[in-house]
């Protein structure tokens, strides 16, 4: 009975004090406070890059269907005609999207016009932003080509 008693009292006791876990506690919250911001931030800046990638497909099917068809779609056939064969394109050799065209990274389709209200530009395509809204920074800013 002595030599159990003298076994249970030599056992360091196994464990963590409050004190030691509050302490990685607050270390982890002030990781997450420095690492978030900045990891939040480039999803924001990989949706623009994505909106871009998607503007640049957009042109080159653009050039596609006006070396077929000789023009430009109109902004009345928007982007739609180069999935589906314009009523007045008798030379379309699409589609030229392999899919259906895709919103913009916020979900939101994106606008195309033609002729463009800029000299020297055939049309325009252009993503709104995150806020949906016209002009804007960073995020917020307008995508175009």
């Amino acid at each position: 009975m002595i030599l159990a008693k003298n076994v249970l009292k030599s056992r360091p006791s196994r464990g963590f004090t409050l004190l030691e876990l509050l302490v990685v506690v607050v270390i982890i919250g002030l990781l997450v406070a420095y690492v978030g911001p900045k990891y939040f931030g480039q999803i924001g800046k990989s949706e623009i890059v994505a909106a871009r990638a998607q503007i640049e497909a957009f042109e080159k099917a653009l050039d596609t269907f006006r070396l077929d068809v000789g023009r430009y779609p109109t902004t009345e056939e928007g982007l739609d005609a180069l999935v589906r064969r314009p009523e007045s394109a008798s030379a379309w050799s699409g589609p030229y999207l392999k899919k259906a065209v895709p919103n913009d990274p916020w979900g939101r389709p994106f606008a195309y016009r033609a002729p463009s209200s800029k000299p020297g530009v055939d049309y325009d395509i252009v993503s709104l932003g995150k806020d949906g809204q016209p002009g804007g920074t960073e995020e917020r800013a307008d995508v175009r080509n």
